[in-house]
């Protein structure tokens, strides 16, 4: 077990927030998700994922727990980037239940997917880190905001690194925390683009790898059809490391937004050493995930703590 220091950016948030009012909380939350995770690999990339996608929507505030309220107005957790992708809801509910339990209205559920996600990069790649907490969770869900901030997987490296200077992260900090795409799967819709001509061809994009082809069948024009999931590294899916930036070196980046990163000279040097170092990712990793953990964080009297992960109270 790799265990790494690490610096955050806000100070209202500290190590250890619930060392009196619930002290554990962090092993309730571990115990679950190691749990979830040894049946499916694939949960610890989504959970980690969802911390991502939290954090650039709204703050790290678990709006993307939230589903849909009544009169169909729909949430962040209904929207494409989310749904179906994202998993592990239902890891983090019951670990929000098992905390009810013991420390009830204590615990936040944006807390709660912050440690889910350090549990999760322990589990895959033995890399542990303190998590800063005291985020309360946030009462709004806006269902637009997703496309307004999260980088869509067509993205180019330039607009990779104006999305996340917008979130106060830089293009290295950027480049190391794509490397969480070492763990997990995407569904062949987010590529297919790479993969398809308009006249149903292969190869559209000649940097992509070949042997996509054979997984992801041609999408029918008026949309529906099969949508494999495939993973987002072939060298080493279920163990989170720095073999998604060699996979890339090599021109075997499944998303644009992958591939993207080696096409672009400045993204391109932190590839690099990315790829020959994977001492020196794993700590710039634990560093830029707890300093996105910050990202507009509610705390003190904002927002309020959910009884249940999946609706305001």
């Amino acid at each position: 077990m790799l265990l790494v220091p690490a610096v955050y950016s806000d100070p209202s948030l500290k190590v250890g927030f619930y060392k009196r009012s619930c002290p554990a909380v962090e092993s309730i939350v571990r115990r679950t998700v190691r749990r979830a995770v040894s049946r499916n690999p694939g949960i610890g990339g989504g959970i980690i994922r969802m911390h991502f996608h939290d954090c650039f929507v709204r703050g790290c505030d678990g709006s993307v727990l939230l589903k849909s309220g009544p009169g169909g107005k729909q949430s962040e957790r209904d929207h494409p980037a989310n749904n179906p992708g994202l998993r592990g809801f239902e890891v983090i509910e019951e670990a929000k239940n098992r905390i009810e339990s013991v420390c009830p209205n204590t615990v936040s559920c944006a807390d709660i997917l912050a440690f889910a996600a350090r549990d999760s990069s322990s589990k895959l790649g033995r890399i542990n880190y303190a998590v800063p907490a005291g985020r309360r969770d946030g009462r709004v869900t806006v269902f637009d905001e997703v496309t307004d901030n999260l980088p869509p997987p067509t993205s180019t490296a330039d607009q990779l690194v104006a999305n996340f200077a917008r979130k106060g992260l830089s293009a290295d900090e950027m480049v190391t925390l794509s490397g969480a795409h070492s763990i997990g799967a995407s569904h062949c819709s987010s590529f297919s683009a790479r993969l398809y001509s308009f006249n149903g061809t292969h190869d559209q994009d000649p940097s992509l790898d070949r042997k996509f082809a054979a997984t992801c069948p041609r999408p029918p024009r008026n949309g529906g059809g099969r949508d494999p999931l495939v993973p987002l590294d072939s060298a080493t899916p279920n163990w989170l490391d720095n073999k998604y930036y060699v996979e890339l070196t090599a021109g075997r980046g499944l998303l644009t937004s992958d591939q993207t990163l080696v096409e672009n000279s400045l993204t391109r040097k932190y590839v690099a050493v990315n790829a020959r170092y994977g001492a020196t990712w794993t700590a710039k990793y634990v560093k830029a995930m707890v300093k996105m953990g910050s990202i507009d964080v509610l705390t003190g009297s904002q927002g309020e703590i959910r009884s249940s992960c999946s609706f305001v109270n």
